[in-house]
């Protein structure tokens, strides 16, 4: 009852040790990545359609390539040695 402050809410810190097992995941912003690469708006692609086909064709190449990444990734996991079949 000692950690109940001026709210009525208790003091949510955790141990260090009960933090070991948090694991933390970076949100990836696919469209928003692309958008910056090529220096261009949400509002450039809704009204202009070259604009919209240029970003559609950056952003089916980055999901390409994160597909592939995948596939080597657990390709590694499956096959430590590198063998092919």
């Amino acid at each position: 009852m000692g950690e109940i402050n001026a709210l009525g809410l208790g003091d949510h810190h955790q141990p260090v040790e009960s933090r070991q097992g948090i694991e933390y995941v970076m949100m990836q912003r696919t469209l928003h990545r692309v958008l910056a690469f090529r220096g261009r708006t949400i509002d450039d692609v809704v009204n202009d359609p070259i604009v919209k086909n240029d970003i559609l064709g950056y952003w089916k190449i980055l999901k390409q390539i994160d597909r592939r990444s995948e596939m080597l990734e657990l390709e590694g996991q499956w096959n430590r040695l590198g063998q092919r079949l």
